[in-house]
Parts: C-alpha cells; sequence; structure tokens
C-alpha cells in the first residue's frame, strides 16, 4: 500500500524562518497547511506555491485559535513559528506579547492535543539566556533581560508542559541569529542585514552600534529550515537544541563586506558582546550540520539587494529616536 503524504502544518509559514521551512516541505512531497495572520508574515514569501496542490494556506490569528479547528485535522506535524519577534516593542507593549507568544502558543498545544498531533516543534529564542557565557550550551541558566526574551521562553516551558501532562510529542529550538533571503524589510528598527542594505541602497553610511567589534552567531535561512525538518522527522522526543553557525562573525567583519562608509552610534546597554552557540548536541542527535559559509550566504542576499528597496532608511537620528524606550529600561539591566 502506497503511504499517504505527510500533513505538516506551519503556524507563521508567510514569515521569514517559516516560509522557508515551507519551501523544503513541498520539496519532500509534504501536504503542507499554512496558518498565518500576516501582521509579521508576507504572502511574497509563498505565493511561488499557491497554485501548487500540496499546499493550503488559511487566514487565522492564534489568539483566536479555537482546539477544534478543522484545518488541525489529521495533521502529522506542526512547526510552529507564528509569534511577535522584535525587542524595543516588547518593552513597549509586553502584554501583547505575552498574549501572543504564550496564550497563542497554548491555543496551538490545544488544538494538537484536541486532534491526536504527533509531532510538535517549537521555534524559541536564545534570547532566553541573556548575556550568556561562550559557547553557550543548551544548559546554560536562563536569564530573559526583556519581554521578549520571556515570552518565548514561556511558550517553551508550556510546550513541554503539554508533553508532560497531555502526551504530545514536542521538541524546541533555540535560534540564535538567522539571516537570508526573505528576512524582514519592514516595520520596526531590528535585523541588521535589513538596515545595512537600506543604507546601502540609498549610499548612506551603515550605521555602526559601539565599536562593532560584538560578534554574533549567523546562520543561512535555509540551514536553520533543515535543521526543523530534521528535528521532526526524527524520532526525538522532549529535547531542547541551540542552532547557530558555531561560528560568530563581527559586525565590523559584515560591514566591510558591504561599504566602506560608516557612522558610529552608541551601544546599547542589555546587549550580549557575543552571541555564540555550541551546537554538539544538534549535530550529533540529527546529523545536521551548517553547509552555507557566512561569505556566500551575504553574496546571496546580495542578488536581492532590491528587495530592499521599500524598507525604512534608519540614520543616527531616528535610530535614536527608535530606541528611546531601549535605554530608559534597560540601562540597569544585566
Amino acid at each position: 500500500m502506497k503511504r499517504k503524504k505527510i500533513i505538516s502544518l506551519v503556524t507563521g509559514g508567510s514569515g521569514f524562518v517559516g516560509s522557508h521551512v515551507v519551501d523544503l516541505l513541498i520539496s519532500k512531497n509534504h501536504e503542507v497547511r499554512i496558518i498565518d495572520d500576516l501582521s509579521g508574515g508576507n504572502l511574497k514569501n509563498i505565493n511561488h506555491h499557491f497554485k501548487n496542490k500540496n499546499l493550503k494556506f488559511k487566514k487565522l490569528d492564534i489568539n483566536k485559535l479555537k482546539s477544534n479547528e478543522v484545518f488541525f485535522k489529521n495533521v502529522d506535524h506542526v512547526y510552529h513559528f507564528a509569534g511577535k519577534g522584535d525587542i524595543v516593542p516588547s518593552i513597549e507593549n509586553p502584554i501583547l506579547y505575552f498574549k501572543t507568544n504564550v496564550i497563542g502558543t497554548a491555543n496551538v498545544l490545544e488544538a494538537c492535543k484536541y486532534n491526536k498531533i504527533k509531532r510538535f516543534v517549537y521555534a524559541a529564542s536564545s534570547s532566553c539566556y541573556g548575556i550568556a557565557k561562550t559557547p553557550t550550551k543548551e544548559d546554560h541558566p536562563i536569564n530573559p533581560l526583556y519581554p521578549y526574551a520571556l515570552s518565548k521562553y514561556l511558550g517553551e516551558n508550556l510546550t513541554f508542559h503539554w508533553s508532560k501532562v497531555y502526551k504530545v510529542e514536542v521538541n524546541s529550538i533555540r535560534i540564535f541569529n538567522v539571516y537570508g533571503p526573505r528576512v524582514k524589510t519592514s516595520g520596526v528598527y531590528g535585523a541588521v542585514f535589513g538596515v545595512f542594505f537600506k543604507q546601502i541602497l540609498s549610499n548612506r553610511p551603515l550605521t555602526i552600534v559601539g565599536n562593532g567589534k560584538q560578534k554574533r552567531d549567523f546562520l543561512y535561512v535555509t540551514d536553520a529550515a533543515q535543521a526543523f525538518y530534521k528535528l521532526n522527522n526524527s524520532k526525538r522526543v522532549n529535547e531542547i537544541y541551540n542552532l547557530g553557525a558555531g561560528k560568530p562573525t563581527s559586525i565590523n567583519y559584515l560591514a566591510s563586506m558591504l561599504s566602506k562608509k560608516i557612522i558610529k552610534i552608541p551601544q546599547r546597554p542589555g546587549e550580549p558582546k557575543v552571541t555564540f552557540a555550541k551546537i554538539q548536541k544538534i549535530k550529533k542527535h540529527l546529523g545536521w550540520k551548517p553547509i552555507i559559509k557566512f561569505e556566500d550566504g551575504v553574496k546571496l542576499m546580495l542578488k536581492d539587494l532590491k528587495k530592499w528597496k521599500s524598507a525604512p532608511l534608519w540614520n543616527p537620528k531616528s535610530i535614536k529616536k527608535a530606541t528611546k524606550v531601549w535605554f530608559k529600561y534597560m540601562k540597569n539591566i544585566k
């Protein structure tokens, strides 16, 4: 008897990482269902799949999700990316973040429980570690420094609680710094690539925070998608994995690849000097490893540089205004 297609549901499937997971699932001949309220995602990220009979999309806010939602019926695997990102807005409006990243996650888990779904993977955040010792292992002490970090960590805790009480098979991946095509280009000040690319297009200097020596563990998005896919198609249960390249890169090095014109802006409190994921566990358990070199990933992104044409242009003055609340509340955070 021919085996039926695996049915995979991706929450936040029109967003950055979620849409790349959708690409991979389609290529693996899964039947893919996406729920997304489009508050942070973009249909352009998945419109190349809309003629594919294996794809179904439903505009739906996880805050309003009911456990008997028909879109979850007969689903085998759930990839949970839906939620609120960005640090500064979480400081300004923490309740919205807790509603979406905590209660919204509970709603998704309840739908999994009701529909007896086999596998669930939670897209967690490495921000739960705060300013961490590096390289950072999965058992590092938890120290969320702002509401976004706390809300994502609470969502992760809910995930494992549903496993303990209701026997939903769950795992969690703590994402470090993922970059690549479809990374968010609009909205609030944040991701370094969106900021730099728009500045390049506008022939403006790149705004370097502090001395630029801070390092981030950048991982190309297709490598991240492979990790999520391998985990949900493994036999692993109740595991937490760090996800990064395991090779931190300085912001100065990134800037040197893009432009000779730079300008320094004040260092922000509560930001780590280095993010560095220890990835031995995920490599050993899943046979996963990063493939795309950082330099090659940046070149691939630059091919689509014009996509940042409509992104907001940030300069020292507008950045200072946008991060005012950060400095106000984070100045004494450790």
